[in-house]
């Protein structure tokens, strides 16, 4: 079942009025059949459902045949749920009482279904499926149109794919920082995701892609889900944007590192085309001079561990930018060459013990071996090019760093990065319920609240600790004084800071009402020890605690 991009019918993602009544009619059918996330988790429960997360769908399929054999009536959601999520063929008078106000006819005019044989059948197409997710602005759902995995098609991929939501592009959306802005830049759209989230707290979105495919069935879900503050545009990396500056980019890049050789199949998805990782180096060289002072640039990516460390490949990106920016990069997995390759051939569709396997894993490892790459490691990309500060002589009605003041003649001077931090996070993610992005959020503004201060400013605020951090506390036993004291972070990265006792005072009266000096003198006395040498001890803890979010100031 292999489909033409050419023949990608023009309903999808077009906006002629009879298109667009049709997108409403499906819309409308899809609230009446209760096409959610949960009626169709409880079609097959838990079990099958994560199956099915994981691509395998024979569990879900037995639960639906077993319900069908029980005499159960079909559902509107069932029928829904068979068509699009198990690939199944469907009756079409069943997919008719579904959606009876769209009908078969407007959903083959849609490019969803196409006949299955002369049984009076339809299959489905593309996939469409509910989504839900929870962000800072509460509880959210939409529907997400995408073309059909492999589970359904049975072999591998076609180079257009176009993907739908998966474990990366859930990641990001987490990651994503979530306060309102003007604009967001989201390169490499895709099914058109983290434009979607984007909407959500931008004025409005430009998205782009190198695949005519992938925007028309991004542009479809944006009208599918009533979102019209998107944009999309078609062309490889910044090139649509040329000349443009944003204050929030996103990016899932196909960051995929993939050999150029020929037999080796090219997803558009997942692979930019370049060799190795320079995909991934060319966005982040070039996405600071899409930003705006003040702006944010947030991105996932893949780099090789060759004669160096790979976060040191990052870092020499950065700092090759013509722009110069803050810099945040976590690195989150590392695999070897064997097992990236094999994780991706897999991913492509073709199954481990076959021919094709096994030409493409030789292939891959010839690639790796060929330019000296042992490791493979993945990880999140935070940009910030810093605020314009005002110079000498500045009228005070010039607002720094605003998009109209940077650069005008005398108004602004680019001021100097003040974040350079690359490091391995290995504990598991927290479970903050409003997700990373505000943990990030937060760990900026602690660090902007340090980085600007002195010490002897910094001694001087008041500061309360973070509403998710707990301490922990081991003793020998029977005795009273710990061994072992440790600050434990219980969202964001999970992170975890050692305490003495000192320290561990000072957490423990950062309540808001006195100043971290005032406490500091406070245990000085109580410990018999020198005040000075303790808040010169002192200062470096509180940034540290601060920049990863233990640690709120007050005011």
């Amino acid at each position: 079942m292999s489909h033409d991009s050419t023949a990608l019918p023009p309903a999808l993602g077009s906006a002629a009025p009879a298109d667009v009544a049709l997108v409403e009619a499906l819309r409308d059918d899809l609230v009446a059949a209760r096409f959610r996330v949960d009626t169709i988790d409880a079609l097959w429960g838990p079990s099958a459902a994560a199956a099915l997360h994981r691509g395998q769908r024979e569990p879900a399929v037995r639960a639906i045949e077993r319900a069908r054999a029980s005499g159960a009536p079909v559902s509107p959601v069932s029928t829904l749920a068979r068509l699009f999520l198990l690939g199944s063929s469907v009756p079409a008078d069943e997919v008719a009482d579904a959606l009876p106000r769209l009908g078969v006819a407007g959903l083959e005019a849609l490019g969803f279904v196409g006949p299955s044989g002369p049984s009076g059948e339809v299959r489905a197409r593309l996939d469409l499926r509910p989504y839900s997710f929870v962000d800072s602005l509460g509880a959210g759902s939409w529907w997400i149109a995408s073309d059909l995995g492999e589970s359904v098609l049975g072999r591998p991929l076609d180079p257009d794919h176009v993907l739908g939501i998966g474990g990366a592009s859930m990641t990001l959306s987490g990651l994503m920082i979530p306060t309102p802005v003007d604009s967001v830049l989201d390169l490499g759209t895709g099914c058109g995701i983290q434009a979607l989230h984007a909407a959500r707290h931008a004025r409005r979105v430009v998205a782009t892609d190198i695949s005519r495919r992938a925007l028309a069935i991004a542009a479809f879900n944006a009208r599918l889900n009533g979102i019209d503050s998107i944009e999309f545009r078609h062309g490889s990396l910044f090139e649509p944007v040329a000349g443009e500056r944003f204050d929030r980019i996103v990016s899932n890049p196909p960051f995929v590192i993939t050999p150029r050789q020929e037999g080796v199949p090219l997803y558009e998805y997942r692979d930019g085309g370049l060799v190795g990782d320079a995909l991934v180096a060319s966005v982040i060289r070039s996405a600071p001079s899409h930003l705006a002072p003040g702006g944010i640039a947030q991105l996932l990516g893949n780099w090789e561990y060759r004669d160096s460390d790979g976060l040191h490949r990052v870092r020499s990106w950065v700092a090759s930018s013509p722009v110069a920016v803050d810099a945040w990069v976590i690195e989150r997995d590392r695999q070897d060459a064997p097992l990236y390759a094999e994780t991706w051939i897999r991913d492509g569709g073709t199954r481990p013990g076959t021919p094709a396997f096994d030409s493409l894993y030789s292939s891959w490892l010839d690639d790796f071996e060929a330019r000296g790459v042992r490791e493979v490691g993945f990880g999140y990309v935070l940009l910030r090019r810093p605020m314009a500060a005002p110079s000498v002589g500045a009228p005070a009605s010039a607002p720094a760093g605003s998009a109209g003041s940077a650069g005008s003649s005398g108004s602004a001077v680019a001021p100097a990065p003040t974040l350079d931090r690359y490091e391995r996070v290995d504990a598991a993610i927290g479970s903050n319920p409003i997700g990373l992005g505000d943990h990030l959020a937060v760990c900026l503004a602690g660090h902007d609240w340090q980085a600007h201060r002195s010490d002897d400013e910094l001694l001087a605020g008041t500061y309360v600790y973070a509403s998710d951090v707990t301490e922990e506390r081991h003793y020998w036993p029977g005795h009273d004084d710990p061994v072992v004291m440790t600050l434990r972070q219980g969202g964001g990265f999970s992170r975890s800071a050692d305490l003495d006792t000192g320290l561990a005072a000072f957490v423990g009266a950062c309540d808001g009402d006195l100043s971290a000096s005032a406490i500091a003198a406070a245990i000085a006395q109580v410990l018999d020890a020198d005040e000075a040498a303790l808040r010169a001890a002192l200062a470096p803890r509180l940034r540290a605690l601060l920049v990863d979010a233990f640690l709120l100031p007050a005011s």
